[in-house]
C-alpha cells in the first residue's frame, strides 16, 4: 500500500530547545534538503505513496507541490499550523494527482511533529488535530475513489504513525515545559532565600547598633547634672551611629556588588568578637569575653553564623536586662566551635523567651536559620536561677 522510509533522526533536528531567531537558519537547512534530495536520483523517489496507482510524469505543478511540502518548514516554530496546513495540503495534492513518490513528502511527518511541539495552545493544537485526521480520512475516501488497491487497515495504520509523529512533539513540548516551571520555581526559591538573607543581616545589623543607641540615649536622661557622664555617653551614642552607618554602607555594598571603602574589613568574623564585646560593655553592658582554644579556620558562613550568635545574644541582653552581667563563652574545638552566652538577672527581668517582646522573636528565627545552613545547631531558653542563655554549636566547615 505505501513505502513509508521516514527516519526519526528527522525529529532530532527539531527539537523545540529555543524560539530565539538563530534557530531559522537549521529550518531552513531542514527545508532544503528535503527539497533537494527529492530531485536526487536514487533518493527522490523515496518517501510516502498513500495511493498506489500508477504514477504520473512530474510536471511543473508536481514540482511546486514538491517544494510546498517542504519549504514551509521554514516557519515551522513560529507559525506550526499554519506550517501544517500548507505542507498537508500541498501533501494531500499531490497524492490526488497521482505524482511519483518525492521524498519532500517526509515534511508531512517534520510538521506534525512542530505542531505538537511548538503550539501556542493547548484548544489550538486540539482544533488543528481534529482537522488534520478530518482531511486525512477525506483524503483516503479520495484516493479510494480513485481505484487505490489500498485497504482500510492501510490507511489506519499509515494514520496511527502520523499520530504517533504529533504525539512525540506533544511529549517533547510538555516535558520542555515542565523543565522551564521548574527552573522558574527554582529561580523563585533562590530569590526568596536571597531575600530572607538581607532581612536576616538588616535585622542584626540594624537591631544591634539601634538598641545600644537607644538603651544609651535613655541613661542619659537621668544623668542630668552630670555633664561629664552625659557627654561620654553622648561620645557612645555618636560612636555606634558611626558604626551603624558603616556597617550599612559594607551591607549595602555587598549586596549589590560596589563595596563600600569605608567599610572594608567590616565583614562579621569570629576574629571581631573582642571588638563587638568591647562596643556592648561601652554602651553600658557588663560584658565579659572568656575564649576556650586556639581559633581554627572556618568556613565563612559558619565564621559569620558564629559572630551573629553573640551579636544578637548580647543585643537581647541589653534589650531585655541592661546592666547585668553577661558572660559570652567561646569554645574552639577541632571539628565545632561552641558559643554559649548567659545573662545573669532574675526571670521576671526580661520576656519568657529571649529576644521575643517587642521584637516577635525575628532575631532568633534568623540564627536558627543561619546556623542550621551551616549544619549547626541553636537553643535559647530562661535560665532557672534567672536570666537567659543562648548557645550555639557550629561546624567549622573545612576538611
Amino acid at each position: 500500500m505505501s513505502r513509508v522510509t521516514a527516519s526519526f533522526r528527522l525529529m532530532a533536528m527539531t527539537a523545540p530547545w529555543s524560539r530565539r531567531t538563530d534557530i531559522v537558519p537549521a529550518d531552513a537547512v531542514l527545508a532544503g534538503t528535503l527539497a533537494g534530495l527529492s530531485f536526487v536520483p536514487g533518493i527522490a523517489h523515496q518517501g510516502v505513496d498513500l495511493a498506489d496507482l500508477p504514477d504520473l510524469p512530474l510536471d511543473p505543478v508536481g514540482v511546486l507541490l514538491i517544494l510546498a511540502q517542504s519549504l514551509p518548514l521554514v516557519m515551522r516554530r513560529r507559525w506550526p499550523a499554519g506550517c501544517l496546513a500548507v505542507v498537508g495540503g500541498a501533501f494531500m495534492a499531490f497524492q490526488l494527482l497521482r505524482y511519483p513518490t518525492a521524498f519532500a513528502g517526509l515534511g508531512l511527518v517534520v510538521a506534525l511533529y512542530s505542531a505538537g511541539a511548538h503550539r501556542r495552545r493547548r484548544s489550538l493544537a486540539v482544533a488543528v488535530a481534529v482537522v488534520a485526521v478530518v482531511a486525512y480520512v477525506a483524503l483516503a475516501v479520495a484516493l479510494h475513489e480513485l481505484g487505490s488497491p489500498a485497504r482500510p487497515l492501510d490507511y489506519t495504520t499509515f494514520l496511527l504513525f502520523l499520530v504517533a509523529c504529533w504525539a512525540a512533539g506533544v511529549v517533547v513540548r510538555e516535558r520542555t515545559t515542565a523543565e522551564a516551571e521548574r527552573a522558574r520555581l527554582a529561580e523563585a526559591a533562590v530569590v526568596a532565600a536571597e531575600r530572607a538573607r538581607i532581612a536576616r543581616e538588616l535585622h542584626d545589623v540594624v537591631t544591634h547598633h539601634v538598641t545600644a543607641m537607644v538603651v544609651q540615649a535613655d541613661a542619659a536622661q537621668f544623668l542630668a547634672g552630670q555633664p561629664e557622664r552625659v557627654a561620654t555617653g553622648l561620645v557612645a551614642i555618636s560612636e555606634t551611629g558611626r558604626h551603624a552607618l558603616t556597617d550599612l554602607r559594607y551591607l549595602l555594598g555587598a549586596l549589590d556588588g560596589t563595596p563600600d571603602a569605608d567599610g572594608e574589613g567590616r565583614e562579621p568574623s569570629v576574629s571581631k568578637l573582642p571588638d563587638l564585646v568591647a562596643r556592648t560593655r561601652g554602651a553600658g553592658q557588663p560584658v565579659e569575653l572568656i575564649e576556650d582554644g586556639q581559633p581554627r579556620a572556618m568556613e565563612k558562613a559558619a565564621e559569620v553564623a558564629a559572630y551573629r550568635v553573640v551579636q544578637e545574644a548580647l543585643t537581647n541582653a541589653v534589650k531585655h536586662a541592661a546592666g547585668e552581667r553577661t558572660l559570652v563563652y567561646v569554645r574552639h574545638g577541632e571539628e565545632w566551635m561552641d558559643v554559649e552566652v548567659t545573662t545573669d538577672g532574675p526571670s521576671r527581668s526580661g520576656p519568657s523567651r529571649p529576644g521575643l517582646g517587642r521584637g516577635g522573636g525575628r532575631g532568633l528565627v534568623g540564627l536558627r536559620e543561619r546556623v542550621s545552613v551551616v549544619g549547626g545547631e541553636l537553643s535559647a531558653g530562661v535560665r532557672s536561677g534567672g536570666g537567659f542563655t543562648v548557645r550555639a554549636r557550629i561546624p567549622m566547615g573545612l576538611r
